[in-house]
């Protein structure tokens, strides 16, 4: 073997030990952020073929904790304690209490998109950088938001707190561990996420890039995204980096996919 290849040999080697070290310090934890009590006709609202006439699928709410060595991370943060019959039964803090994590610990609140069953508790984390998608903070920041709720944002919007609009993708602890990946098409500037962890892989977090399997399965567009071609443009990205990686896909809003991870208070790692 020339200097040349021995040099290449141990570049990969220090960057696949580099990785595999920061994927240790990595955990995933399912909490529960609201409740759906009866199946759901998917076929009135979530086709814009008409496709799922009848079928029913029970949703849930959820929203995520990542660890990574000494920080922490929340995905999404539900439905508000105000929500009603679809309300958490158990606050987000108080979740975060079961596992002795304080809301001034979370460094970073990653939204997937604007819509409030996925920020309801948004404002409960002020002093964490805010990760959301450029579009839908332009949006969000707009004076007379199209049918969105910008309050839970108003620590935000107003300067009280920071906040990063990405375009685009997001490493967001620059190991390549958790990224925060751009597929829009839901909303404009809709978000999933991929959580690399040592022992059970990468893990991919739709967001509301698709609500269900059957949807997800056959690239189905619920009629209220704002864009539909960049909606198939985001799934054909998302099942091939999820093909590609061998990782597992998570539906957010599918109780199927529930299972997945270990029940609450447990971690995936």
């Amino acid at each position: 073997m020339n200097h040349t290849a021995k040099t290449s040999l141990l570049s990969a080697l220090v960057i696949a030990c580099c990785q595999s070290t920061a994927w240790a310090q990595v955990t995933l934890t399912r909490l529960d952020c609201g409740t759906n009590n009866t199946p759901t006709d998917v076929g009135a609202r979530m086709s814009d073929t008409y496709a799922f006439s009848g079928l029913k699928v029970q949703l849930t709410y959820s929203c995520y904790l990542v660890r990574h060595g000494d920080d922490y991370m929340i995905w999404d943060t539900g439905n508000p304690m105000t929500a009603g019959a679809n309300a958490p039964k158990t606050s987000l803090v108080d979740l975060l209490a079961q596992l002795k994590v304080t809301p001034d610990q979370i460094k970073y609140v990653g939204i997937s998109h604007y819509h409030g069953d996925h920020t309801g508790q948004v404002s409960s984390f002020p002093q964490a950088t805010l990760l959301i998608g450029k579009g839908d903070w332009d949006a969000l920041k707009d004076p007379k938001p199209p049918a969105i709720n910008a309050t839970p944002f108003a620590n935000w919007i107003t300067g009280g707190g920071k906040v990063e609009p990405l375009p685009g993708d997001k490493d967001v602890f620059g190991d390549g561990s958790v990224v925060v990946l751009n597929t829009p098409g839901h909303t404009p500037g809709h978000h999933s996420l991929l959580v690399r962890l040592a022992g059970m892989g990468p893990v991919l977090i739709t967001g509301d890039l698709a609500h269900f399997h059957e949807n997800y399965d056959s690239n189905g567009v619920p009629p209220f995204n704002t864009d539909r071609a960049a909606t198939l443009a985001s799934l054909d990205r998302f099942k091939k980096i999820a093909s590609n990686l061998k990782a597992t896909v998570i539906i957010q809003h599918d109780s199927r996919d529930i299972g997945k991870l270990p029940a609450f208070p447990a971690s995936a790692k």
